[in-house]
């Protein structure tokens, strides 16, 4: 029987004693034996993607709870090697070649300046992640990382739908999701801020929470949150809008202005994400919190009505800076998509009023500074 971690573990040891011992040793043998045996039956039957998370392992959506803290995911991840999937069924021999080609990314030569790069070996692809098929050369030095992230805007619409169906948040894959932004948005020595275009119009909420939270983990990082925080907040900037599953697409898509109960549906989206994401999950408190506040002004005013003075959170500040610049940053049925300069100036006018000045300052330096470079990325449209 197939079993992912099993296969893992026993990747990791055959590894690890062809450090030991050189070719054809009886000991190496009987590893990359016990190795192969697992990788026959996962290549032979149902086949998904292995993605290394630094200390997380997910298969296909399924995170791997016993490789939890599993200390090959970080090394693999650092050679280059975020996700491993099989192809097809493999042989002995393609199952060798795919083991020697790991080991040497594993452990490179001094004079060795392999690419990293997404590779076949021969029915096996293993490389960086959310490259939807595509053989990728490594970008050349300072320019941006060319990333797809089709892979995340599906597991997203799949969350979308099983919130709708099943009314509670899968933690794991929205966890799954950020962490995969993290690794694109850590590629290089640069921050990189890959963005995402609308494919159509109702994939709006989509995009639009990719991007959120992509965001919201960048001005995290510019502020200095710690890690393990800034994964949380890229969680509640994905989840920000999910009370938006409520909204009826005529409402959503109308292109023009809104009537009063159409005003009052569309108002009603924070109220709602908080709701479904407090009876999903305790570990969310957080993304309730940012969910019901990220349409409260500064100054208090937006909505929902605040009945008497508050501060909102600094999560909930910095997903409304972010989500106000993707929001503008795209086009909708009743305006273009603004230039970047002109959100980034809307940002510093209504500072002070709408948002927090200070956030807005270390937005707007992220987003001109040299350290951060947005990749917009159109999704393909489909020929189907």
């Amino acid at each position: 029987m197939a079993d992912p971690s099993a296969f893992l573990f026993s990747l990791a040891q055959a590894l690890s004693v062809m450090a030991l011992y050189p070719a054809g040793h009886p000991s190496r043998e009987r590893a990359i034996d016990a190795a192969y045996q697992h990788a026959d039956a996962l290549s032979s039957g149902e086949r998904r993607p292995f993605t290394f998370l630094e200390d997380d392992v997910v298969y296909g959506r399924e995170r791997l709870r016993d490789l939890k803290g599993w200390d090959y995911a970080s090394k693999l991840v650092g050679a280059g090697i975020q996700r491993l999937e099989f192809e097809r069924a493999v042989t002995r021999d393609e199952f060798d070649g795919f083991l020697e080609e790991l080991f040497a990314r594993l452990n490179p030569a001094p004079a060795d300046s392999s690419e990293r790069r997404q590779m076949r070996s021969l029915g096996i692809r293993f490389g960086t992640v959310g490259l939807q098929g595509q053989e990728a050369a490594p970008p050349p030095p300072e320019t941006t990382l060319d990333v797809t992230l089709g892979d995340e805007a599906e597991t997203f619409r799949w969350l979308q739908g099983e919130i709708r169906d099943q009314g509670v948040v899968p933690l794991m894959e929205a966890e799954a999701v950020v962490r995969s932004l993290s690794v694109a948005m850590q590629a290089e020595r640069r921050i990189v801020l890959p963005l995402l275009q609308l494919k159509e119009f109702d994939q709006y909420t989509t995009t639009h929470a990719l991007n959120v939270a992509v965001l919201s983990m960048a001005l995290s990082q510019a502020l200095g949150v710690p890690k393990r925080q800034v994964r949380a907040i890229g969680v509640a900037g994905l989840l920000h809008d999910i009370g938006k599953i409520r909204i009826p697409l005529e409402v959503l898509t109308k292109p023009g202005k809104l009537n009063d109960e159409e005003r009052r549906i569309m108002n009603q989206h924070p109220v709602d994400a908080a709701k479904i994401i407090m009876e999903s999950e305790e570990e969310l408190e957080l993304a309730a919190v940012v969910a019901y506040e990220h349409h409260i002004m500064l100054n208090g005013g937006g909505y929902p009505t605040v009945h008497y003075p508050r501060e909102c959170t600094l999560a909930s500040r910095m997903v409304h800076v972010c989500d106000v610049f993707d929001a503008l940053s795209t086009t909708r049925p009743y305006r273009d998509a603004w230039p970047q300069e002109k959100v980034l100036a809307y940002l510093e006018e209504r500072a002070g009023t709408e948002f927090d000045p200070d956030l807005v300052t270390a937005f707007n330096r992220m987003m001109q500074a040299g350290a951060a470079q947005v990749r917009v990325l159109k999704e393909e449209r489909s020929t189907t």
